[in-house]
């Protein structure tokens, strides 16, 4: 069975460290290198792409939001997750912009970071159940007034739970008995009806206008 490459940028050694020793005993998983700042992680590129990476954003001479919009310009099926102790909106809007395919914080236990690489790799999205709840939250604090015009079927319903719930297009058709293509087809619609230009940002889109319940993605976890 395929491994999954992982690679880790983040600025602070010990840390980098520390995760790698917990995933060593992952089977399923590896860790294939690690740099200390973006630039370094994009000159790593030119030899070697990985599955996924692990992000932080606060990093010397390229941060983590420049670094993953040049990645992800360069080598569009680069699966980027954030991994921050930054938690506040502003971080995690700018970080889907960028191409950032999950968001975690770094006060996670491995078990989800585990979760989310796999997600992730397998062509899902991922966010920490309190990002989830830090948007709903801005939401009810400045009383931001949902969007109401966005009209779904039944199936597109369907659709966009699983898709919230991190499930990738084959998990959805096998789930749902239909053909990827019809997935693919959904996906799509769902995407220009509520204006939306990639899954991470159609994720944040639901939950900020309450077209999926946080329960229904905590189920999930």
């Amino acid at each position: 069975m395929k491994r999954i490459k992982v690679f880790l940028v983040d600025d602070h050694k010990l840390f980098r460290n520390g995760l790698s020793l917990l995933m060593e005993n992952e089977k399923d998983i590896v860790v294939t290198g690690e740099a200390e700042n973006g630039k370094q992680f994009c000159e790593y590129l030119d030899h070697e792409q990985p599955d996924v990476v692990l992000m932080d954003i606060e990093m010397p001479e390229m941060d983590g939001f420049e670094a993953t919009q040049t990645a992800c310009v360069r080598y569009p099926d680069l699966k980027v997750i954030t991994l921050t102790m930054f938690g506040e909106e502003h971080y995690y809007l700018k970080m889907i912009e960028a191409g950032a395919k999950g968001f975690i914080l770094k006060n996670s236990d491995i078990d989800e970071v585990i979760k989310a690489i796999k997600t992730v790799f397998n062509g899902g999205t991922y966010f920490s159940q309190e990002i989830l709840y830090n948007v709903v939250k801005n939401i009810q604090d400045v009383k931001k007034e949902i969007d109401t015009s966005v009209r779904l079927s039944g199936r597109e319903k369907e659709i966009l739970k699983l898709i919230c719930t991190g499930n990738s297009n084959i998990e959805i058709a096998s789930e749902l008995n239909i053909s990827r293509r019809t997935v693919e087809k959904h996906r799509s619609n769902i995407l220009n009806k509520t204006n939306t230009h990639n899954t991470a940002s159609l994720v944040m889109y639901a939950v900020e206008n309450k077209l999926i319940k946080l329960q229904d993605t905590e189920e999930a976890k």
